[in-house]
């Protein structure tokens, strides 16, 4: 893999003068393509089994921490608000494994039912009694991943002034009493009441082209561009274990960062709005660690990434285990899967053509485009599973229920090499249709 790779997705000097918090240089933008808007504009979510996207849905933040690394105990929860918030286990995954070899990164993460993002700095110092570098992670957590790419900007900006001026929670107090979400006293809702009436109201922004460079760079669905280019035909094979909605877990070493938004992409692969299929969510765990590993144990579909190197060892708690763009399966069932087909690569040659055309497009009309590429791609993969679907369950409800080479050509699949894959997505799903494709260990 490149080196660039596993970087950020944008490199960009840091101000030196960094702004303090206030709620006017932090009203939240909406960022990435929309296919539907709701009909109060305030929640819109992502999953696999919805093809719209974050518009304006209100800010869900239920705690604020700071995690610091002691010399003699380790990763310490610092400060956090509220106080009796339960943080267990959110220390490693703020400041995860190996992240000292680095000057800085963030994570996407999930404690329980909430998802957390946390920034994290390394800063050289002079003092023995640190070892000459003291390291720090601030972080959020909240009901809605959707939601957190707002504040990135923000937690950046505070966990250097914690590393420059230890001890200061003013401006991190102020931005949650602006910022807060109530947790329902359940602790298992998927919405919270709203904020305090102090808080900045979501500001949808009509023209995508609008959001400022730094702000796209850093919702995770302004990776998808290169999450494309990253894996080219394989793009392909993870979407297919996305659609049987597998377990997936992407390993890297650090930094994370990007890591998480291959995370958040993989999921997205899988969108469609078909109604009354057999859905499992899936949903993103984002940063794991071996912490996680029982609770891993009881899922029967995410999508996760770690640092850790022993997940690959652990074949019972994954399907499919991407290395960079070497993606294995954990059994000889999957392995099949695993074949790019020729059906994959023409996938991609329309995809990319379909990415050139509105490139050209819009450059011939002036216009900025790196936003609305990011809708061209994601409204592909929509309309592609909600042809494939659409067209089987047809075929189910059809009077001889055969599905044909011919079909499976109309819906992008190669009649021999995706016939495995077919065959398990009807199974998955219970979708009732009778293979009629000719199986290509028997000639004509």
């Amino acid at each position: 893999m490149a080196t660039n790779e596993r970087l950020p997705l944008l490199d960009e000097d840091e101000p030196s003068d960094f702004p303090r918090y206030t709620p006017k240089n932090l009203v939240p933008h909406s960022l990435g393509p929309l296919s539907e808007r709701s009909k109060n504009n305030e929640r819109i979510t992502i999953s696999s089994s919805s093809s719209v996207i974050t518009l304006a849905e209100k800010d869900t933040i239920v705690a604020i921490f700071v995690v610091a690394f002691d010399t003699r105990s380790g990763n310490v929860i610092e400060w956090c608000e509220p106080e009796e918030t339960d943080l267990d286990g959110v220390e490693f995954k703020a400041m995860t494994s190996g992240s000292h070899t680095l000057d800085n990164d963030f994570v996407y993460f999930r404690k329980d039912n909430l998802f957390g993002l946390a920034c994290f700095e390394n800063m050289k110092v002079d003092s023995e009694i640190e070892r000459g570098a003291r390291m720090k992670s601030v972080g959020i957590l909240s009901l809605s991943y959707t939601t957190l790419y707002r504040h990135m900007q923000f937690l950046q900006t505070q966990v250097r002034h914690q590393l420059e001026t230890p001890g200061n929670y003013l401006q991190l107090l102020a931005f949650y009493n602006d910022r807060k979400g109530i947790l329902p006293s359940d602790g298992t809702s998927e919405t919270l009441k709203a904020p305090s009436p102090g808080s900045t109201p979501s500001t949808p922004i009509k023209d995508i082209g609008e959001i400022p460079p730094e702000l796209r760079i850093t919702h995770p669905a302004g990776c998808f561009n290169q999450f494309i280019k990253f894996f080219g035909e394989k793009i392909f094979v993870l979407w297919k274990f996305a659609l049987l909605q597998r377990r997936i877990i992407f390993f890297s070493p650090p930094p994370i960062g990007v890591v998480c938004y291959r995370v958040y992409c993989a999921c997205c692969l899988a969108n469609h709005s078909i109604p009354g299929l057999n859905n499992i969510e899936l949903r993103p765990h984002f940063y794991v660690n071996v912490a996680d590993i029982e609770a891993l144990e009881n899922e029967v579909s995410y999508v996760a990434c770690t640092t850790e190197k022993i997940f690959e060892s652990k074949l019972h708690l994954y399907d499919v285990y991407v290395d960079n763009q070497n993606v294995k399966a954990s059994s000889l069932a999957m392995r099949d899967l695993l074949k790019v087909s020729e059906g994959d690569k023409e996938k991609l040659v329309r995809l990319n053509n379909l990415r050139t055309a509105h490139k050209f497009s819009t450059e011939e009309m002036g216009e900025v485009s790196a936003t609305n590429e990011e809708e061209i791609i994601t409204s592909f993969f929509t309309e592609l599973n909600e042809r494939l679907f659409q067209t089987l369950l047809d075929i189910s409800q059809s009077q001889d229920r055969q599905l044909t080479s011919d079909h499976m050509k109309s819906i992008g699949l190669d009649p021999t090499g995706d016939r495995a894959f077919l065959m398990e997505l009807v199974e998955h799903y219970g979708i009732d249709v009778v293979l009629m494709v000719d199986n290509p260990c028997c000639p004509k």
